[in-house]
């Protein structure tokens, strides 16, 4: 699996358990969101840099 495909999916994932875990009432005061909120973040940044290096009609 190339790492930008990787890194989709594991936005996707983390996205969908933030989503899961805020429809609760006091979701988001949970730290396990924050930190969700942040490895989504990293892997959304990883797969943005993986398209730039690798793909030159994006520049």
């Amino acid at each position: 699996m190339a790492p930008s495909s990787h890194s989709a999916v594991m936005a996707r994932l983390t996205l969908s358990a933030v989503g899961r875990a805020t429809e609760a009432p006091g979701g988001w005061s949970r730290p396990e969101v924050h930190q969700a909120l942040l490895v989504s973040g990293l892997s959304v940044l990883t797969q943005a840099v993986w398209l730039l290096r690798h793909d030159p009609d994006l520049v």
